[in-house]
């Protein structure tokens, strides 16, 4: 028993001493003092393009329904059928809608007869004039009612607001359709109506204004550029994805376009913007447009480490937007042997 406890009191020893000899290495580590360059930053100014991607649409397009249900009796043109400016495009059985209008005749017929017995007996002293006022208002909201049953036979059928083509077809003859419910969705097919529409956040948006130029590229036609004008800036930003919606209209220079066609759109906003020029040496840790620098701290024996945001590269700079506000000089030379707990000396 004594043999085996001399045994762990040994290991027990050993492991200690080995320890201490980490902790001194540890120590005479963080010791080190790793030479490094700095390099003071710059302020420069440019117009920098955006790029967003979106889908070719019509600048004029309308989803269509009737304004009461029914039976729908006929639907007069098909997908991708061509249509004018005040064309019917289907209608509904009559049937239910006549009788409605019929019926709010006879209302009308029978409250004007009412009017007038109680008008009548009123001359005669036969009839209140409470009930002379009960007469009129019956009257009058009969003739209302066959106003609204007019009315609304005069919307059981769709016509096309606009000249264009009908891109998708959403019923069918015989079936029952509600108030309000779509039936067809069409859209211009001038060639001037074309319009690419993208979201851009909130920096972007604020550089932009309508009139601004772009480049836009489909993949349906890869080795021409379409030119494109900002037309519309959305006041608000969509509340799903916080982004703000940009309308360019697009050229299409003879080429046959179409709703749905991927678009890739380069914006050309006149207005400038403020960045922090950088060396590209400085860059660390590089992920898209993330990236790290090391710059001194208050003491200037160490660094720490700053995310920042890269607007683009040019060529051997480097255009930050954001993380370097304050900041006058970043460490170029040295950085990749640098964390935040090294001692550092400048070269």
């Amino acid at each position: 028993m004594k043999q085996y406890s001399f045994i762990i009191t040994l290991f027990l020893l050993a492991a200690c001493g080995k320890q201490e000899e980490k902790k001194a290495d540890n120590a005479m580590g963080d010791e080190t003092v790793v030479p490094v360059k700095l390099e003071k930053v710059a302020q420069t100014v440019r117009s920098e393009s955006i790029t967003a991607s979106g889908l070719v649409a019509s600048s004029e397009e309308a989803k269509l329904s009737f304004k009461i249900g029914g039976i729908i009796q006929k639907i007069f043109v098909e997908e991708g059928q061509k249509v004018r400016k005040g064309q019917v495009l289907a209608s509904l059985n009559m049937t239910e809608i006549d009788a409605q209008v019929s019926q709010a005749k006879f209302g009308v017929e029978k409250a004007e007869r009412d009017f007038k017995r109680v008008e009548n007996m009123l001359k005669d002293t036969a009839a209140t004039l409470e009930q002379m006022q009960n007469a009129t208002t019956g009257f009058d909201v009969a003739k209302q009612s066959l106003q609204i049953a007019q009315f609304n036979r005069s919307y059981a059928q769709i016509t096309s607001p606009i000249d264009g083509a009908v891109i998708k077809k959403m019923a069918n003859e015989g079936e029952l359709t509600g108030p309000g419910t779509p039936i067809f969705y069409i859209t211009s097919n001038r060639q001037s109506d074309w319009v690419v529409r993208v979201g851009v956040s909130d920096k972007d948006w604020a550089r932009l204004k309508v009139g601004d130029k772009a480049n836009v590229s489909l993949d349906a036609y890869p080795s021409e550029t379409f030119t494109g004008t900002v037309t519309k800036l959305a006041p608000a930003a969509d509340p799903m994805n916080k982004l703000y919606e940009i309308e360019v209209r697009i050229n299409p220079n003879g080429q046959r376009f179409a709703s749905g066609l991927f678009a890739k759109v380069e914006l050309k906003p006149v207005q400038n913007r403020n960045y922090i020029m950088v060396p590209i040496e400085a860059i660390i840790e590089g992920n898209g447009q993330d990236a790290f620098v090391y710059v001194l701290d208050e003491s200037r024996k160490k660094v720490k480490r700053l995310p920042i945001r890269i607007g683009f590269v040019d060529g051997d700079k480097v255009l930050v937007t954001n993380g370097l506000e304050g900041i006058t000089e970043v460490v170029t030379s040295g950085s990749a042997f640098l964390t935040e707990s090294s001692n550092v000396i400048i070269k």
